[in-house]
């Protein structure tokens, strides 16, 4: 090829310093924002698998926020049942010491009234001020709502949960087999008796222990004394016991004064136990009974068998999940005529909802039931915490023994629902949290992978366009001189 004076040479450096140019100047964006797509033209299946994970990123971290609140506000419906729980356990405190009547002056067990007061009206002000962001708690407010509650059947309904529903759920209940008592006959009556009974006497002085549910009582009995005195002598001792004796028939039976498998009755004769007809002169004696105990009800739920303890019916099957008291003469089957069946529904309205997850199909609606004085207790209990109140029904001057029964029930009812709410916070909402992390952890790395910038590449081809670039600005210069010694020629 002859000698020419062209720009060839020239154009082509200068195209290649453009492209050059562009490279670096595409390595200086990725490094200076840290992301290997910039643009759509950066990247086009990159920035299309970048969006999609950066979405689901997205929902990720709104999702743990949701769960993070969630938390928050179970704990604190939580505390504040803790709270209630510990002045229950001061209640409960109060009430048997109170029971201790012998030893008590009239002033200490008005003192003790009116602390119990005092705890019962500060559980009744928890309720109605524990709030949340503006919602109130433990007020009622936020209960799942339930309509065609028999309430002659069923006592202190509350629903914990219930699915994801859009039609109202219909919940029927049935009774298979009553709840019955612990139940001891003390004495046979094998014998005549006249109608008032009290030709049977104890013969000489006896002493029986009677052991119930709340306790240990050793009874004395005099000489002489009727059936009905005994029963007399045995009822002085129920708050203490939990046992109550009555006549049935020919026979003094015992029986508790709560139902199912968790009551039960020992009668042990320490001396005497001799009774006599003063008519016949035929003797009996006191039965001696170990560890009498009564029976759960039996209750099926939509054809489930639930779990009964005594009156108390818990029930849990595919997202909903409740608790209720049978009514006690409902539940112990004292009525006669009346259906053992029960229906009532449980609404799409109220509750709690909470999204666990990244979408909707991950919602949970829970129930924060209410638990105000006139609503613990209950059941077999004999009476509601209200009635323990100054002038109740079962205050510390009129029933202690119920009065501890109710507390105790109080104190149940509590512990049952902090540990459902628990069980919703460990086993739904931390396990969400948990769950959420790991997988932000792994859309993280997958879109680090797509779209960070790896420094110590770009890094490396920065430096390396930069020696292209330097390369090519000298090329061309030795190319323009190449021309400038051409035309030399001409001189």
């Amino acid at each position: 090829m002859g000698l020419t004076v062209t720009n060839i040479n020239t154009l082509q450096l200068l195209t290649i310093l453009n492209r050059t140019q562009t490279a670096q100047t595409n390595v200086l964006t990725q490094l200076s924002t840290g992301k290997k797509i910039n643009t759509g033209k950066d990247n086009p299946a990159g920035l299309i698998a970048l969006e999609n994970l950066n979405a689901d990123l997205t929902a990720v971290n709104a999702a743990i926020d949701n769960n993070q609140r969630t938390d928050a506000q179970v704990a604190t419906a939580e505390a504040s049942l803790a709270e209630v729980s510990s002045l229950l356990s001061d209640i409960e405190a109060l009430v048997a010491a109170s029971t201790n009547s012998g030893a008590l002056s009239g002033a200490e067990t008005a003192a003790n009234q009116s602390q119990i007061d005092s705890a019962i009206t500060s559980i009744d002000r928890i309720m109605r001020t524990t709030t949340f962001n503006g919602k109130r708690l433990l007020d009622g407010s936020l209960a799942i709502n339930t309509t065609g509650v028999d309430s002659t059947k069923v006592e202190n309904l509350r629903i914990f949960s219930r699915p994801d529903i859009t039609t109202a759920t219909t919940v029927t209940a049935t009774i298979t087999a009553s709840a019955q008592a612990a139940s001891a006959v003390v004495t046979a009556g094998a014998f005549y008796f006249n109608a008032a009974g009290t030709n049977i006497n104890t013969s000489g002085a006896s002493q029986v222990t009677v052991t119930g549910t709340l306790g240990t009582a050793t009874i004395t009995l005099g000489s002489g004394l009727t059936r009905q005195g005994i029963i007399d002598a045995v009822n002085t001792q129920t708050s203490t016991t939990g046992v109550s004796a009555s006549l049935d028939g020919q026979n003094i039976e015992m029986n508790t004064n709560g139902f199912g498998d968790d009551e039960f009755i020992t009668i042990d004769v320490i001396s005497g136990g001799v009774l006599k007809n003063n008519l016949t002169g035929t003797t009996t004696t006191i039965t001696e009974t170990t560890n009498s105990r009564g029976v759960d009800a039996s209750v099926t739920v939509n054809g489930q068998v639930a779990n009964v303890d005594g009156l108390d019916v818990s029930f849990t099957a595919n997202g909903l999940s409740f608790q209720y008291s049978l009514e006690q003469d409902y539940g112990f089957g004292r009525v006669a005529n009346r259906s053992n069946t029960d229906t009532f529904n449980v609404e799409v309205s109220g509750g709690a909802t909470f999204q666990l997850g990244a979408d909707t199909t991950t919602r949970q609606t829970i129930g924060f039931n209410s638990f105000f004085s006139h609503q613990l207790g209950g059941g077999d209990s004999g009476g509601l915490l209200n009635d323990i109140k100054g002038g109740g029904s079962a205050d510390l001057n009129t029933n202690a023994g119920t009065a501890l029964r109710v507390v105790k029930k109080a104190i149940s009812d509590i512990a049952t629902e902090r540990g459902r709410l628990g069980g919703f916070q460990k086993f739904q909402v931390q396990t969400s949290i948990n769950s959420l992390e790991i997988n932000k952890t792994q859309l993280t790395n997958a879109a680090s992978i797509i779209g960070d910038t790896d420094y110590a590449a770009a890094t490396a081809e920065l430096n390396r366009q930069s020696i292209l670039l330097n390369s090519g600005i000298s090329l061309l210069g030795l190319a323009n001189q190449q021309a400038a010694q051409i035309l030399t020629l001409l001189g």
